[in-house]
């Protein structure tokens, strides 16, 4: 796993209020994805997700991931995800959601630090990564 952060999710109870708040703050929202936002940062994605999608795509039904938030970590292909999670557990994480053809039109699994924070790891063809890893939105 190379040392980086792709998309930083969090949970909202009112997507339109959320999104309108960063876009207030002076952030772009950068294409449209239907029930949820996302905003380039430097290097970084910020995501607004409802809470309960947000806890039902961790596979934590009836419960909002801790502090609701969600970490990404994008990877170059289907392959590296399957190793990244492996590696996840094999040093200690638990695997929360087995990697999966994802609704969304990529490929994406959930792990668990050891503190119980989910992960998603996940290849997404629509984001472009930079050399260094960096998450690049489309416009």
């Amino acid at each position: 796993m190379e040392q980086r952060l792709s998309i930083v999710t969090l949970g909202t109870s009112d997507l339109g209020r959320a999104t309108a708040f960063w876009e207030a703050m002076g952030l772009e929202r950068k294409g449209k994805y239907g029930g949820v936002a996302f905003f380039q940062l430097n290097g970084v994605a910020l995501a607004i997700y409802p809470f309960e999608k947000l806890a039902e795509d961790c596979g934590l039904p009836g419960g909002v991931p801790a502090g609701g938030v969600t970490i990404a970590y994008n990877t170059r292909s289907e392959a590296e995800v399957d190793a990244v999670l492996a590696e996840a557990v094999a040093a200690g994480g638990k695997l929360q959601v087995a990697a999966h053809k994802a609704f969304w039109g990529g490929y994406s699994g959930y792990f668990l630090d050891p503190d119980g924070h989910p992960w998603e790891v996940a290849y997404n063809p629509f984001f472009e990564l930079g050399l260094d890893g960096e998450v690049i939105l489309p416009a």
